[in-house]
């Protein structure tokens, strides 16, 4: 039987019993021997196997990775598991310090690989590597080694990347790069309508974007600086110029004064109705009033005016600014749009009926509609020199021709502001008198009257509104170091009658005039005093009288109807009572 010594060498070295030098010398007298005794051979290979078996332990301390294996393009021939961990460690180093660029319509954000959380989760390769070409099966190592001096083992690495810090990167550094797309718009001059494209927009799909990012790290990069481009989603413009040249017609229009009003308050209408002109609304789009005109600030064009608060006229940012909103809300109805927020004033407004005011307050009151037509509607606002303030709203005409709409109000009833209020200040000096108007308390409908060739066809309530009542309010300067001017002023306030503050007022405006006129202005502060109060005896005992006459007449009218429904007085008043 004859043996190849080459292939029984390898066998010995691969039982690392002897150095492979001196097994060669020890193996070529065997190579001679074998021609004597096949018994010999197997002896000689009983031996080498008992040695292999008790120098286990010596090989398992000297375990390191055969020749020909390597991780990647990295050569780990001869190192420990440990070892070839860190030199994996090592190049990973070098990859995280890689560029990878994030694309976006010409926009670009650069990050590191490590920003990306890349790491490698196929740790365990290195103690495979170690394990490779040492099978306890001695031919079958030896056949693992042989194939290694052909074709060596490769072992991939598998990256991965941090999903949520590449989402947050996405959201915080790219998402800004998004462009929204800008619908078609109007714009109206000379009393002429011109269009405005519209532009297309493109926004990043983050979700899609993630994955494609770690699907290219993870299956298809090349471990180089690299570009990637991200997933966006096209939006399309709305609008287009056959749609938006049908807006043509003025769907409702509404005008108020102001005339009235000082130079702040003229300044703030003008500027509310600045802000909403050229408000373009597409089907199913909402109007707030409120983000339309605010901030209330001097940077967006507002100045101090008067402001119903507390059932007080105050100053403030923006005041008068409701009469835009009011002016605004009755256009609406008349394009007979929908109407989803309205609120009323505290107080009764005169620009407009009872009911028909839109107020706006804080962030709580609001006026907002929505377009519920199918095709666009254009709002234009503006004012005119003669301190009128109009809006129309455009659109195309759908309604029938023979159909008209008006808004009625019905006041339901009246409450009356009450005595006059009068308050001491004595941050003020006397001759300061601020008086504010009393204000009639109303609750009233506001009706929709539809009307076909002239004819009442329907008619329904729009709201229900309800009005506080003010009385008139005068505040009074008292500071003074004159004693005489104090007490007149003091006087004065006592009787109720504001008539008599002003005149007393006026007379001690100036505290430096001399003691005559002191004392003339101190009688007629004092007849004005008399006078008032025989005036206002004279007032009760008038009003008693008629409160008098009044029961009577309502006493012997309850008798009489009592008397015909066959009712006892007591059964009527003790249902009154509940």
């Amino acid at each position: 039987m004859a043996y190849d010594m080459s292939n029984i060498l390898h066998v010995i070295c691969l039982a690392k019993v002897f150095s492979y030098d001196k097994i060669f010398v020890f193996l070529k007298g065997v190579d001679y021997m074998k021609r004597k005794s096949f018994k010999i051979m197997t002896t000689i290979m009983m031996i080498l196997f008992f040695c292999f078996a008790a120098d286990k332990e010596a090989f398992a301390k000297e375990a390191t990775i055969t020749n020909g294996v390597y991780i990647e393009d990295l050569d780990v021939s001869g190192l420990t598991a440990e070892e070839a961990q860190k030199a994996v460690e090592n190049l990973m180093d070098e990859w995280k310090e890689r560029e990878i660029t994030l694309q976006i319509q010409g926009e670009s954000v650069t990050v590191t690989a490590e920003e990306l959380g890349l790491s490698w989760s196929n740790a365990q390769i290195a103690e495979e590597a170690v394990s490779l070409g040492k099978e306890t099966n001695i031919v079958k190592r030896y056949k693992t080694l042989k194939d290694l001096s052909k074709n060596p083992q490769v072992y991939s690495i598998d990256l991965a990347v941090d999903k949520e810090a590449l989402t947050n990167i996405i959201n915080e550094k790219c998402v800004p790069f998004n462009k929204e797309a800008v619908d078609a718009a109007l714009t109206r001059e000379g009393g002429t309508f011109q269009i405005v494209d519209g532009e297309e927009g493109h926004v990043i799909d983050v979700n899609a974007s993630v994955d494609k990012i770690m699907n290219y790290i993870t299956s298809e990069w090349d471990r180089q600086d690299a570009g990637i481009g991200l997933e966006l989603t096209v939006e399309e413009p709305r609008g287009t110029r056959e749609e938006l040249e049908k807006v043509k017609d003025v769907l409702g229009k509404f005008s108020t004064s102001y005339k009235t009003s000082g130079k702040a308050r003229s300044a703030n209408v003008a500027n509310g109705a600045r802000l909403i002109n050229g408000t373009l609304l597409y089907p199913g789009d909402s109007f707030s009033a409120y983000e339309a005109v605010s901030p209330f600030t001097e940077a967006n064009g507002y100045y101090m005016a008067g402001s119903y608060l507390n059932g007080m006229v105050v100053d403030s940012l923006g005041g008068g600014i409701c009469q835009v909103s009011t002016t605004l809300y009755n256009a609406v109805l008349r394009a007979e749009l929908e109407v989803t927020e309205r609120s009323n004033h505290s107080m009764i407004v005169t620009y407009v009926d009872p009911a028909a005011d839109a107020a706006i307050a804080g962030t709580y009151k609001d006026f907002k509609f929505t377009n519920n037509k199918d095709y666009p509607i254009y709002i234009e606002g503006y004012t005119t020199s003669d301190k009128n303030l109009t809006f129309a709203i455009y659109g195309l005409e759908d309604r029938p021709s023979n159909r008209e709409v008006s808004y009625v109000s019905e006041t339901l009833s009246t409450t009356n502001p009450g005595p006059d209020q009068i308050k001491a200040d004595t941050s003020q000096g006397i001759g300061y008198v601020d008086i504010q108007a009393a204000h009639t308390g109303y609750v009233a409908k506001l009706y929709k009257v539809v009307k076909e060739n002239g004819v009442e066809v329907s008619r329904e309530e729009v709201n229900k509104s309800s009005y506080k009542a003010s009385p008139r309010y005068c505040t009074v300067g008292v500071n003074t170091a004159d004693p005489n001017a104090y007490n007149a002023i003091m006087g004065a306030i006592n009787t109720g009658n504001i008539d008599i503050v002003k005149s007393t007022a006026a007379a001690y405006a100036n505290t430096t005039q001399d003691a005559a006129v002191q004392a003339a202005a101190q009688a007629a502060a004092n007849q004005a005093i008399l006078d008032a109060q025989a005036a206002a005896a004279a007032q009760a005992q008038a009003e008693a009288e008629a409160a008098a006459a009044e029961a009577q007449a309502a006493a012997e009218a309850q008798a009489a109807a009592e008397a015909q429904a066959g009712q006892s007085p007591d059964a009527q008043a003790a249902e009154g009572a509940q």
